[in-house]
């Protein structure tokens, strides 16, 4: 009770400055763009069906191949969501078999990891786009992600890199090959804490202050319900400084080669 306590508190420390006599700014003068990513859904993980009911816009990152895939990846286009493939990569810590089916690991040839990559998008309904699970040694390795973009260009995805390694290839690639790119700022959960998961979401508000855009990333499973909670009570503050938008809108001009949105 305590720490949703100190949400609300730290909400409306937050809010106090943004509200005037007059009320919320209404959402059509709003110039300022959040996109709030969600990893891991997919494999009927903890938060699920709460994430997707919070009253904002999110992109929902769906793991291939899994139990839930497609049951998550239509339940969250149904509620308005948007949803891209969160692609299992191998990691430079960790084992393979936190991965799940269908990960890319730089052993593999090229024409496997297109295999790879192609099973999973046509596993995940209505997906747009791609980030990684994982990944810190994949996405560091310019072979594996020059077919993994190049197979995105080729079905008409963009790209986030979710930034989960200093080393990563993706930017310099995804300029070469002409994929639409976006880059992760901040994990909400990267310590599964309530208390760092309150702190992230500050910061977040904080970046909303001086920033045009900002994108964050945050999981269902091990902090699921955390994170819907705190989630739940910086939703307003969010809202009352920027329109909350699927990560597509960030992209000028994105165009689907196919019509995976339908």
């Amino acid at each position: 009770m305590k720490k949703i306590i100190v949400c609300s508190i730290l909400a409306l420390l937050f809010t106090a400055g943004d509200v005037t006599a007059e009320g919320p700014k209404p959402s059509s003068l709003k110039t300022k763009s959040l996109s709030i990513v969600i990893d891991d859904f997919g494999n009927n993980m903890q938060g699920t069906k709460e994430m997707l009911e919070l009253p904002i816009s999110l992109t929902a990152a769906v793991m291939p191949l899994m139990e839930t895939t497609k049951k998550d990846a239509e339940l969250a286009h149904r509620l308005g969501h948007e949803v891209i493939v969160h692609m299992p990569m191998e990691p430079v810590r960790g084992k393979r078999s936190w991965l799940g089916p269908g990960a890319i690991t730089i052993d593999l040839s090229d024409e496997e990891i297109r295999k790879r990559v192609e099973e999973a998008i046509e596993s995940v309904p209505h997906a747009v786009g791609m980030n990684h699970h994982m990944g810190s040694k994949a996405t560091a390795n310019e072979r594996v992600m020059r077919v993994v973009l190049t197979v995105c260009k080729e079905k008409g995805l963009y790209y986030l890199d979710s930034r989960t390694t200093p080393k990563s290839v993706i930017p310099e690639l995804a300029e070469e090959l002409g994929v639409p790119l976006l880059k992760n700022e901040l994990f909400f959960d990267d310590v599964y804490t309530t208390q760092h998961i309150v702190k992230q979401a500050g910061a977040v508000a904080k970046r909303l202050k001086k920033d045009e855009e900002v994108i964050a990333i945050g999981h269902v499973g091990i902090t699921g319900t955390k994170m819907v909670n705190v989630l739940k009570e910086y939703i307003p503050v969010y809202l009352n400084e920027a329109k909350a938008v699927p990560l597509s809108e960030l992209i000028p001009e994105f165009e689907l080669v196919n019509e995976r949105l339908e």
